[in-house]
Order: C-alpha cells, then structure tokens, then sequence
C-alpha cells in the first residue's frame, strides 16, 4: 500500500507528462516575463524611452540653392542676395488634444511678437487680409480670381471649383473668424481679449506655419532680417521656446529698386496656383515651400536664376521633430544675368520723366476746392483742383485716416477726425431717409455729393462683389432699370423696390436682417432689411468714408491746412518746425506749401495719383533691337515685395490711383496720334497713291468724307503740304487724303480697303504682334475703322509704348525689324558665359524705296529743327529726329502726349518712344525725349537736366 507521499508523486509525474500541462506552464513563465519586461519599458525607464523613442523614418530636407544675380549690360548691380538673421519656428511639439497644442502654440507666439517688437523688428506680414482705416479685416487683393485661389488655400482646396458657395462668398472677417474658431482646423484665438492687429499677426503666423504642417521638420519662417538685440534675446530664451530658432537666410534685394521694380519684379514663396500651373516634370523641381520669382523677369528667368537645391538628411520622431542630421549636400548658386539695360539712362529717363509730371501738374493746378471736370469742352481746359491734390492726401493713402482717431493723433488729426465723425453720422442718418421715402427726389435732381453717395450704395454696396443686387439678372433693357440708369428720372426707393420685385434681389445676402426665412419674406420685409444692410456696411467701410471726406474737403469743412500739417504729424514728410507753425498759423497757404513741395518733388506725381501722373519711355539700339531703357513711372520698393511680402504696402499699390503695378510701357495701349504719320507715308508713297512731289492744299478741314475731318490747326490751314513738310507739320489733312487715297478701288472710296492696305504696313513694323520683349505685354490693336482717321493715327489703333518703340526703329534704320529684348547673356558663378540671348531673327522690310526713307527722314528731322523743345540740341552737333502725336482720350480728361525719335539723323544709334498718359500736349513727351537724347550725347550736363525739382515748363495747347 502506496503512502499517501507516493500518492502525490505519482500524481505530479502523471499530471507533467500530459503536453497541455505543460504548454500552459510554459505560457505562464512566458506571460510573466513580458509583463515584466513591460513594466520595465513602461514604468521604470518610460518617460526615458518617450523622449528619446526614434521612428526609423529618414526625412529629406531641400536647400534651396543662392539665387543668381541679375546687372546691368555694364556689370551694375541690379538684384542680389545677402544673408540676415531670421527668427524661425518648427511646430515640433508633443500635445495630447488640438487644445493644448493651441494655448502653447498661441503663447509662444505671442511672446516671440514682443521680442521681436520690442526691438523694433517686424513679424511676418504676407498674409492676404489686412486691415483698412476703419481697423475693419480686408482681402489686399483686388482681383476676384486671387481672392479665390486664397480662400481655396485657407480651405485646403487645389482648386477654386472645389470651394461650395457659401465658402465662395466669405468676407475677410469670416475668414480670420473660421481660422481663429473652427472646431477642427481653427488656432483657438480669442478675437475678444487682443486688437484686430494682434489677432491677425497671430493668424499670420498660424497659418504660415499650417502650410508646413504635413512636414513639421520644414522650419516656418516668423521673422526676418531681424537685429542682433533680437537674436540675442531669441537665443537666451530659447529652452523655453519650443521648436524655436535662429537661422541664417538669403535675402534678396534690390539696388533703385524704384527704377526698375517694373522689369526685374520681385520674389516670394511659390504659390499652390503657381505650383499647380507647372508641368509635372517642373513640379518635381519645385517644392511648395520654394522661393521663386513672381513677377517682372524674376519671374520669367526663374529657372535660370534658381540654384541646383542640395539636401539635408535627417531622422525626426514621431511628432517630426528633428533626432539626428546624418548627411548634407551643399546647394549650388544659380546663374548670373546680364540686362541689356543701361542703369544710368533708365534712372535718368525716369528722373527726366518724373520732373516733367510734375512741371505739367504744377502749369495746370488752380486752387479751386471744387472742380466738376465733367463740365469741360475741351481737353485742354481740364485743370489740376487744389482740393483734388488734398483729397489724394486721404484718396491714396498718403496719410493715415485711420490714425485720426488714434489716442496719440496729432492736433489737426484731432480736428479733422472732430468734424468728420459727426458728420457721417449725419450723412447715415439722412441715406437711411431717402431710401426710405418714396417721394425723395429723383437721382438727376440731387446734389453731386448725394448722387456720389446713392451711386455707391447701389454699384459697390448691393450690386459690387457682395452681390445682393445679382447683376446677371438684371435686365438692361427693362425702363425702370434705364430711368435709373440712364435717366436718372427715378429716387434710390423707386429703383431698389423694383429691383426685388423683378427677382434681382438675393434675399439670402440680407438674411441677418430679416426676420423669417428670406424666401418666404415680403418686399417691404426684405427693402427695410435692405436699407438696414447697407447702413450696416457703410459704417465701417473706408471706400464711403474716403468719398465723405472728398466732399468735405470739396467743401471746405476739412481743409487744405488741416491736411497739409497732418504730413508733418504722420511723418509722411520730415518734421519742420517752422514750416509747421507756419501753417498752423496761416503764414503759409495751403496751396503755397502744396505748390512748394510739388516742386521739389517731396511730394510726387506718383504719390499724389492725380492725372497727370502715369508715363513710360522705352530706348533701344537701333543696330540691335537691344533695350537700353524701359521706364515706367510711377515704380515702387520691390525689396517690400520680395522675400516675406508686406502684405499693407501691397495692398496699398493695388488700390493707388497712379497704379504703379502696372508697367506703362508694356500694358498700356493708347492711339499713337501723330507719331503714326510716318508709316503712313511709307505706305502711301510705296503703295503710289502719292509721290515725293505730290501736293496737297490744308485748309484745315477735310470735308471730302462725312463727318469731316479738322486738321490739329483748324480753323486755320498749312496751305499747300507735300510728304516732307505733311510729316514736319504734322499736317492732319495730308494724311487724310493718303488714308482716302488708299481707300480708292476701281474708282470709289471704300474704307475697308483703305484699312486692309493701312494693315499690310502696321504688320510690315511690327505692330500686329507684341514686340518681343520677356515680360508680359499688352497686345496690339491695328485699326479696324475709318481709314482716313486711322491715317491720322486715331481709329482704333492701340499699341503699347514699347511697340511704337519697335516699330521708330524700324523707320531709324531703314527697314530692319527687330524683335526686342531685355536680355543680354548668362553667366555662370565662375564668369562664364554659359548663353548669349538671340532676340529672334530680324525682318527686312521690303518693297521701301530709299527716296521713301530719304523723305519721312526728312521730314522727321524737320519736326526737331522746327521746334523750340530742341533748342539745345539744334544749338549742338547733334542731327535728331522726331515725330509727336497726341491721342485723343475725352473732353473731360487730358490728352495723351507722344514723341518717338531717333539720334543721330544720319546714322542712328539709338531710337525713343515716350508717352506720358494724361499729359495734355505732345510738346511735354518732346521736352522729355529732347532732355533724355541731352543726357546720353552730355549736350547738357547732368546736374542740369537731373534737379530734382519739377521741370519749368510753358503751358502749351494739346496740339497734333
């Protein structure tokens, strides 16, 4: 009998030779051990491990390679790179709810805004809403597709179709609300405890960094070209900002930047537009966060200026933050450009230019506050209004209205800001009245300020781009909407009441104001919420309270005086003391002081935006078709565009009267008035309709076509014109008979003919296509109407500047067109010429007999020696040819003045085309291209013709 021991053995053995027992043993030691591995993991070295916890996921980052500079054809600087200190950030945090991740992100921020700003250093300020005088938000584009393309960005769309409605029709306002609120994508910024200002510094640099946030190892840039007492504080306090740096960047700049923005641009980051445009082989060339030109030849030569991109491999851990750098290969400098461009005579030209808008201005201004120009007969009558140049003060933002109200406004600040507030509240009061009363007067019989106000209410505020009046619907036909339109015989009530029952109305716009759902509301519902909406919006809209300051300063409620010291209190102009109290006084007028300084070019023509203050000149080689030249005026601070853009003084180039964006000399078409005169006699005198000695009697009035035609000396005469003196005299009537003559087919006039055989010769020079040149262009507009006026130089020919520049360089050297150009050669880091740009191969015209060139060379030459604009140079060795033109805009704004020349007559080396828009007489685009052939021949020293004061000028008649 077994002992109970024996038993418990027995059983022990039995029970270990069963398999499952002893996989489930084994199990459990395992268990245990994992368990106990874990704890260690976990417990004992887990926050170790967390912090130092790498994901074996090797990251690339791009090194954008130095751009490469860009010179003048004599080695000029013109656009080059400098390294300066910039403040940047990684958003490399560890945060366990979008929350947390907000407070940390949104207080650090903060605290980097007041090291950079106590230091006088700006954030970034490239964001697209900014705000206006009325510290209300503002998109700082104008252009509707732009303003889509970033509402599409903001939402994360690759393209504007993408966006729904509601999404389309956001203001600027409900954007930064969306970015500061929304629930998933939103920065968690309270708009209720910070400035307007704050707030969109902290979404300006919110959503930069948002743009990096599908790689957070990219660092955003917050801060750039920032002082070394930034650096310093930025680096002392660095273990308490996270993901916070200082970095050494390449900033580009530019020298005059004034002179040449126009050509050369600027650069910025690329664009998902921009980025979306590219091929796919371009694409892979191009990350989103690249800097790449965006305008002017920065643009254009893009791919010549970039660097070869070198590349930093690095480990980041589960949150992208950078763990270790384990490879590096250094980037390489772009290629060198070299310009065809002369930097001293575009510089020159352009100083020429702006001095001769300023003496023109100046022979034209008459201190009247009250000017209704729509009362000229004549273009040359219109004047210059003193109060027109004190309203430019607000109009284009020479001042800061904004600031009127400001704690630490200047004593006529304050004045001004007393008599305006009150005032528009009174103007608001009285709108909300009319709109309301059915029996208010009809539009024709109000008062030019209430027409302006009505106007503005109904074409910005309801039908503009909030579009609650839906312009597609309107039906321009209907006689209600021509009363209003047309014959202003019906009040604002009449028009807007009908306007809802014909269902042009968006009811849905008006929906904060309507008390049920807008489809469902009555008309006197939705009209009471429509008086409602739009008194709403001109509260705080700058647009309506610019135009309320117009008519008080028209009236003299805010006066010149006022204005003038208001320069001095916003610093626009150095502080004088003297000049100041002065004013403050009444020792100096207004008109005096604003005479004063017009004169010495402290205020501009381009700031002042007033008509004229717009003009380009283009100069080429007439050997080559090279560009020596390529003014246009107003130009503006590019080095402000470039890099990070300055978002404010964008917007204020966008919205200025003078439209510096817009380059004169390549986009702006005009009728080339008399300076067609030539060509014509070329095709006249090739065609045989007339020959050298052919004659024709000028009485002034060519009568043999109806309407009749008026020579530019009517109701005198020239007498008897042939080709030579036609062209010297600019006679309207000899140039009448060719288009007439060129017009005769099988013995009667027809018109179409004349312009079919006027067009063989405008394409002949050139004047059917562009002209060549890299940057964008205007394209031309031959004339498709009225041969005997298309003769002339009127009709419907328009051509750009630089096109009228091609085509008298064609006419200089006797039949070789040249296509344009900007671009000389490509040098290589090394000084290697690496490409020499070709400008296309040149054209011969042909069929041109060389008596026909002897003739209009003549003839041109005459137009010089016959006029008292060349004195200096008939008095010199230099032989120039020239032709006017002035080109007909409307009796109620100037005419525009042209010249195009050639130096020297009997060989020319360079030719001109010169046009300054709005500039009443031809004469003043003489005295411009006389003064620019004097600097290049030094006829005249530079200091002379280069004063920095408004040119002294004789009043002159619009002329031919």
């Amino acid at each position: 009998m077994y002992s109970i021991w024996e038993r418990i053995k027995s059983g022990i053995y039995e029970l270990f030779q069963r398999r499952a027992v002893v996989t489930i043993i084994v199990f459990c030691i395992m268990f245990s051990i994992l368990v106990g591995r874990l704890f260690q993991l976990q417990i004992v070295n887990g926050q170790s491990y967390l912090d130092d916890y790498i994901l074996q996921i090797q990251k690339t980052r791009t090194i954008q390679g130095t751009r490469g500079n860009i010179y003048d054809r004599n080695g000029k600087l013109l656009a080059y790179n400098e390294l300066a200190y910039s403040v940047t950030i990684e958003d490399n945090g560890v945060y366990d709810t979008t929350a947390e991740k907000n407070k940390a992100l949104n207080e650090e921020i903060t605290r980097i805004i007041e090291i950079v700003e106590g230091h006088g250093d700006s954030v970034i300020s490239d964001f697209s809403i900014v705000l206006d005088a009325n510290n209300e938000y503002q998109f700082s584009m104008t252009d509707e597709t732009q303003r889509l393309r970033f509402v599409a960005d903001v939402f994360g769309e690759s393209y504007i179709d993408s966006l729904d409605e509601e999404q389309k029709n956001m203001s600027a306002a409900q954007i930064i609300d969306y970015l500061c609120t929304d629930k998933t994508y939103g920065y968690g910024i309270d708009q209720d405890e910070l400035e307007r200002s704050q707030v969109l510094k902290m979404v300006n640099i919110r959503y930069a960094i948002g743009l990096n946030s599908f790689q957070k190892y990219i660092p955003t840039t917050v801060a750039e070209d920032v002082s070394d007492e930034t650096v310093a504080e930025i680096m002392e306090h660095m273990d308490e900002l996270q993901g916070v740096d200082i970095a050494e960047e390449s900033l580009r700049r530019y020298t005059d930047s004034k002179y040449f923005a126009n050509l050369i641009g600027y650069t910025g980051q690329i664009s998902q537009e921009e980025y979306n445009a590219l091929s796919k082989d371009e694409q892979e060339q191009y990350d989103l966060t690249d800097t790449v030109g965006k305008s002017g030849l920065e643009q254009v030569l893009d791919n010549t200026l970039q660097g070869d991109k070198g590349e930093v491999k690095l480990y980041v851990n589960s949150v992208g933050r950078v763990i270790d750098t384990v490879g590096e290969t250094e980037p390489k400098a772009g290629n060198d450009v070299y310009l065809t461009i002369d930097a001293d005579l575009q510089k020159a030209a352009y100083d020429i230019l702006e001095q001769e808008l300023a003496g023109i201005l100046l022979s034209r201004m008459q201190d009247i506050l009250d000017y209704d120009r729509t009362k000229s007969e004549d273009a040359a009558d219109v004047i210059v209004a003193s109060g027109d140049a004190y309203n430019a003060f607000i109009d284009n933002n020479i001042v800061d209205m904004s600031h009127f109200s400001a704690a630490d406004a200047g004593g006529a600040e304050q004045s001004v800001y007393g008599k305006f507030a009150p005032y528009k509240e009174q103007v608001l009061s009285q709108l909300a009245s009319i709109m309301q009363d059915g029996n208010a007067s009809a539009y024709r019989d109000m008062t030019r300020e209430w027409q302006a106000y009505l106007s503005h209410v109904v074409n910005e505020v309801l039908t503009g781009e909030n579009g609650v009046i839906m312009s597609d619907s309107i039906d321009t036909s209907d006689e209600t909407y021509q009363q209003w339109k047309n014959e202003e015989t019906i009040n604002i009530y009449t028009y807007l009441n009908y306007a809802i029952s014909q269902n042009w109305v968006d009811a849905s716009k008006l929906q904060d104001y309507l008390s049920s759902e807008g489809n469902y509301s009555d008309s006197a519902e939705v009209y009471s919420a429509m008086v409602s909406y739009v008194t709403d919006r001109l509260q705080n809209s700058t647009d309506f309270d610019k135009l309320i300051y117009q008519y008080m300063i028209k009236a003299g409620t805010v006066t010149g005086r006022e204005l003038c010291m208001i320069l001095y209190e916003q610093g626009v102009l150095p502080m004088d003391e003297t000049q100041y109290n002065n004013l403050a006084s009444g020792a100096t007028g207004a008109y005096d002081f604003l005479r004063g300084k017009l004169q010495t070019l402290e205020i501009t023509p381009g700031q002042l935006g007033l008509e004229p203050c717009r003009g380009s000149v283009v100069i080429t080689d007439t050997d080559s078709g090279d560009v020596l030249a390529c003014v246009s005026y107003p130009g503006y601070d590019n080095n402000r565009l470039a890099n990070t853009m300055d978002s404010d003084y964008y917007n204020e180039l966008n919205t200025s009267t003078s439209r510096p964006f817009y380059n004169s000399a390549t986009q702006e078409t005009t009728a080339p008035g008399s300076t067609y005169k030539p060509l014509v006699a070329v095709a006249g005198l090739t065609e045989g309709v007339i020959d050298t000695g052919t004659t024709v009697y000028c009485d002034g009035n060519f009568d043999v076509i109806s309407p009749e035609v008026h020579c530019w000396v009517y109701p005198a005469g020239h007498g008897t014109m042939n080709v030579v003196s036609g062209i010297t005299n600019s006679c309207n009537e000899f140039f009448n008979n060719i288009g007439y003559q060129l017009g005769m087919q099988d013995g009667s006039y027809s018109s179409e003919y004349g312009l079919e055989r006027l067009r063989k010769y405008a394409e002949m020079f050139g004047l059917g296509e562009t002209s060549g040149l890299e940057i964008p262009e205007m394209d031309p507009k031959i004339s498709d109407e009225d041969s005997v006026r298309s003769a002339m130089g009127q009709g419907t020919n328009n051509y750009t500047t630089s096109q009228l520049a091609r085509y008298i360089t064609a006419v200089a050297n006797e039949g070789t067109l040249y296509e344009l150009t900007l671009l000389d050669r490509v040098e290589n880091v090394d000084g290697e010429v690496v490409e020499e740009y070709q400008n296309g191969e040149a054209r011969t015209i042909d069929g041109v007999s060389s008596s026909t060139w002897d003739a209009v060379h003549a003839g041109m030459a005459g137009v010089v020696k016959n006029s008292s604009v060349f004195t200096a140079i008939n008095a010199s060795s230099l032989s120039v040819s020239g032709k006017t033109g002035t080109a007909q805009q409307s009796t109620t704004h100037a005419d525009h003045g042209l010249f195009v020349g050639f130096a020297p007559s009997d060989n020319p080396e360079i030719a001109m085309a010169v046009r300054i828009a709005n500039g009443y007489s031809s004469s003043y685009a003489s005295e411009v291209g006389s003064n620019i052939f004097q600097y290049y021949y030094q006829i005249t020293d530079s200091a002379q013709l280069i004063t920095g004061q408004a040119a002294e000028i004789t009043v002159h008649t619009s002329g031919d």
